[in-house]
């Protein structure tokens, strides 16, 4: 990716901007196993250092990367050391000018084993996480036919590696193309899409193909209805079928520029689908609402998940997600930042945001799992500055029906608040309550089915010392209630970060 980014550098203006870091942190935890019966106090030391890099200057070449690497060292019954890798990195480069152009991703993370073990991220207890790491890089040309149509033909290459073969190691081939209406089409739109995915993994090959045909007309400047009809051709392990006809039908509605709301329906062949997005956006004020259905895997929900764009802002809504490389806010806003480098750089240049931020741009962690499933997801967010205090609120509920074994499901539903108050322009007080509830039925759990209820708090104050050096001081209690006996616990830890950005 970077050797085409280079490639092209030599045709246009590019700088970059590299900006070295380094972190480190103190945690004490009563708790650091998460046990039910025995648990273990622990002093937990970190050092990160990690650095930034990122394009200017140049419309055709633009890119992002994040890493960090985190020595851990553990003092406590359990004595030991670690090192964890962070890299989240998002690329776009023009080739040939509005013909010719490459997109990649990449990302290493520590993610989340199962929904019943340690909820714990990698540097307290690394019991219930693996490292993850996902790729993708994706040439495509794009064609203007005049005012009539526009065409896009893209292939993809990527995929997924698991840490101990918690899950089946997956690459991936994709080929999409389509074919939409130009701008001699005023109320009239229409669209023809086309794509063809296969996947390798160490268990099964899978093949995901389908076509549809899209046609919509603008009833006013503000309102809009839109139908879809398609064909599946899919070959993956089910206990019911993998292809079928499909079909939608739905509505646009964008009363301002700042509100908008599209909502469809329709069948496939796995039964009825729906979708929801809205939106509605004020100077200091973000509301967001989604639900979509699917058919995924975990790599596919990863590298999705990887290639979204993200900024970091020190006004008014703390993450704001974007379509492309464009700056919502070129005055407070740094990035652009994948997915996989977010939470690396909220902690290193805006520790005061919350969980909060997180939940409502859809980024929580999901459990690794093997197959295909059925995915239901929603997720909704809101979040606003009043003068120095700041609020958010946010709720997620997601359904995933494993295909092969008779749409078993794991279930994970939670809602979480946060306040945070600005003492100064150094100094921020902040606080989140989060409640989770994760269950999976008999057929996934063994035999009982179980469900788990999780509570966090978490309550802290961060400084800014200097214009690069930040710091954060914060305490967190997190309780699990389980209808399995022996799984209950309760852990408080409070934790001392510093992080210099050089």
């Amino acid at each position: 990716m970077f050797m085409a980014m280079g490639f092209a550098s030599a045709a246009h203006a590019l700088d970059w901007r590299f900006e070295p870091s380094v972190g480190a942190s103190a945690t004490y935890t009563d708790n650091a196993n998460q046990s039910a019966t025995n648990p273990e106090d622990a002093l937990i030391l970190s050092v990160t250092p990690g650095f930034s890099l990122r394009s200017q200057g140049s419309r055709r070449i633009q890119a992002s990367v994040n890493y960090g690497l985190s020595g851990v060292a553990r003092f406590g019954e359990d004595q030991s050391t670690d090192l964890n890798h962070h890299l989240g990195a998002v690329g776009k480069a023009e080739l040939i000018e509005d013909f010719l152009f490459i997109d990649g991703t990449a990302s290493i993370s520590q993610e989340l084993i199962s929904l019943f073990g340690s909820p714990a991220d990698a540097g307290i207890n690394d019991s219930n996480r693996a490292t993850v790491g996902t790729y993708s890089i994706s040439p495509y040309i794009q064609k203007r036919f005049g005012t009539f149509a526009n065409a896009q033909a893209r292939y993809t290459t990527g995929g997924a590696i698991f840490e101990n073969d918690v899950a089946s190691n997956s690459n991936t081939n994709t080929f999409s193309a389509g074919l939409t209406s130009g701008t001699r089409f005023n109320d009239l739109s229409w669209g023809l899409n086309y794509s063809l995915r296969k996947a390798d993994s160490d268990t099964a090959d899978t093949t995901f193909e389908s076509a549809t045909a899209t046609v919509g007309y603008a009833l006013t400047r503000k309102f809009r209805v839109f139908g879809t009809v398609g064909q599946d051709w899919n070959d993956y392990l089910s206990t019911t079928g993998t292809d079928g006809a499909s079909y939608s039908v739905g509505f646009g509605w964008s009363p301002t520029r700042r509100t908008s709301v599209e909502a469809s329906m329709g069948e496939r062949y796995f039964g009825s689908t729906y979708s929801f997005s809205g939106s509605h956006r004020t100077r200091s004020s973000q509301w967001t609402v989604r639900y979509s259905e699917n058919v995924s895997d975990i790599t596919q929900q990863f590298l999705t998940q990887t290639s979204r764009i993200f900024w970091v802002c020190d006004t008014g809504i703390f993450v704001r997600e974007t379509q492309d490389f464009t700056n919502p806010d070129p005055t407070s806003c740094v990035g652009p930042v994948s997915s996989g480098g977010l939470a690396q750089l909220l902690f290193i240049i805006f520790p005061g945001v919350t969980i909060n931020d997180l939940v409502a741009a859809n980024l929580l962690n999901v459990s690794i799992a093997n197959g295909v499933y059925i995915i239901k997801s929603f997720n909704a967010g809101v979040s606003w500055d009043i003068g120095r205090l700041g609020f958010g609120l946010s709720a997620q509920d997601t359904r995933r029906l494993y295909q092969a074994l008779d749409d078993a499901e794991d279930h994970v539903q939670g809602v979480t608040g946060s306040v945070s108050y600005r003492m100064s322009p150094q100094t921020t007080a902040n606080s989140s309550l989060s409640l989770t509830r994760n269950s999976v039925d008999a057929l996934l759990a063994g035999g009982t089915a179980r469900e788990d209820d999780l509570l966090s708090l978490s309550l802290g104050l961060t400084h800014r010392f200097a214009e690069k050096l930040n710091g954060a001081l914060t305490f967190r209690h997190t309780e699990r209630d389980s209808n399995v006996a022996n799984s209950d616990y309760k852990e408080n830890s409070i934790t001392a970060s510093v992080n210099m950005r050089f």
